[in-house]
């Protein structure tokens, strides 16, 4: 009879064991393979992909060793996936004739997915500042909302620094003064032609700051 008991009880003892692996298995993230017509582009996705030489490089680069670092998307309502990391990498992948590439898919909220998005690509060396200035007031905007929730998903942005404004803990982590952040967001004011010009270098950021303030039909 003892013998029996304990081969009862070695047994609940692996169900148990199993059932926490099991557990952890499936909250460990994993790397799957999506077809690229599935993945779709973020929405208000400001950073421009562009069919450059440093594209043709990278596409070089995955027609001979495949995409090395997995993109990251959520699930989209309306079908497939929504890209929040590798919109590059994506184009890459349909100039290289993949079908697939290495996707890590994460259940996001669009605050949460946003600021990954623009995180991402803010590390890039060389950025327009169209691209900068409509990315910083993106991840702007979903810091203040997530500091009026805060909670674990969000405490990575904001959880250390309640006593600051959304600004200030932006500004610490772009490495920009508070105001140069806001000079750059003043650039969504203007009309596309005259923030094309700023990209350019056709005008500076200071004049295309005072330009700004100015109505759309005086900007004309």
């Amino acid at each position: 009879m003892k013998s029996s008991a304990k081969k009862v009880e070695l047994a609940s003892v692996d169900d148990l064991f199993s059932t926490e692996e099991s557990r952890a298995d499936a909250r460990r993230e994993k790397v799957v393979e999506i077809p690229l017509s599935e993945l779709h582009s973020f929405k208000g996705h400001p950073f421009k992909v562009k069919d450059d030489d440093a594209m043709m490089e990278t596409a070089d680069s995955i027609r001979q060793y495949g995409v090395l670092v997995p993109a990251i998307a959520r699930p989209d309502p309306s079908g497939g996936y929504e890209l929040v990391a590798g919109h590059r990498r994506h184009r890459a992948s349909e100039l290289a004739e993949k079908e697939t590439m290495p996707v890590i898919v994460r259940d996001l909220d669009d605050d949460a997915a946003t600021i990954i998005m623009v995180d991402s690509n803010l590390q890039r060396e060389s950025l327009l500042p169209s691209e900068r200035a409509f990315a910083y007031k993106m991840k702007l905007e979903a810091m203040k909302r997530q500091a009026g929730r805060p909670s674990k998903e969000n405490c990575s942005q904001v959880g250390n620094d309640f006593g600051k404004k959304s600004s200030e803990v932006l500004a610490e982590q772009v490495g920009q003064s508070k105001n140069q952040i806001f000079r750059y967001i003043r650039l969504t004011e203007l009309i596309p032609e005259l923030l094309n010009m700023v990209d350019e270098k056709k005008i500076a950021l200071n004049p295309a700051y005072e330009l700004s303030f100015l109505k759309k039909e005086e900007q004309t």
